[in-house]
């Protein structure tokens, strides 16, 4: 199953997961990535709406949900994950939407002048837990150093693929681990081999 560009999954899955071998670090980021991208989104509900629409009851409270800049961050979100992979970028599309939601209730009711607050500290904690989780127990930088876009577009994605192929044996098609983990080996013995040339 050829793929180039920001769709091919394979290499890209290879790449996240060179960065992330350490289970301690793997264990960091499925904790603090996806708390990154609701956050996100709670601050981005106070960005100018096109539309919106009222009355949606969600856990007994009725919010009003904008199509703003944090709708169409999580559009955007979503439709690329069901391009990588329609099973699992479908569940991650449907997390998205329930992120977006639950942001929408969460910054309706703390309003700017204590969301931000609540924002701040949250993406603080966890950006400072996964520097740690790559500083401390992978000893190698974070991804997003050498791929920014990666590091922000993909890596929910990639946390949510991780569970899937840990609980269930999850693949997009069969073979995919089994080569990711190769192509995993082969960047983890590049950087070791650099690494070793800059030292001595």
């Amino acid at each position: 199953m050829e793929r180039s560009g920001l769709f091919d999954l394979e290499n890209h899955f290879a790449f996240y997961g060179a960065y992330h071998s350490n289970p301690v670090n793997i264990l960091i980021h499925t904790l603090f990535v996806w708390p990154i991208f609701f956050t996100s989104l709670v601050l981005l509900y106070f960005t100018p709406s096109l539309f919106s629409f009222t009355s949606l009851v969600l856990l007994y409270f009725t919010p009003s949900l904008y199509l703003n800049f944090g709708f169409v961050f999580t559009l955007i979100y979503a439709l690329y994950y069901v391009g990588l992979d329609k099973k699992a970028g479908s569940l991650a599309a449907l997390l998205c939407v329930f992120c977006w939601a639950g942001a929408s209730v969460l910054a309706n009711r703390l309003g700017f002048s204590l969301a931000w607050k609540v924002v701040l500290a949250a993406q603080l904690f966890c950006w400072a837990g996964q520097f740690i989780g790559h500083g401390v127990f992978e000893k190698r930088a974070p991804a997003l150093l050498d791929n920014l876009v990666q590091a922000f577009l993909m890596a929910p994605f990639f946390v949510l693929l991780e569970v899937l192929q840990t609980a269930f044996g999850y693949e997009p098609y069969p073979g995919f681990h089994s080569s990711v983990k190769q192509k995993i080996e082969a960047n983890i013995k590049a950087w070791q081999e650099e690494k070793q040339k800059k030292q001595t």
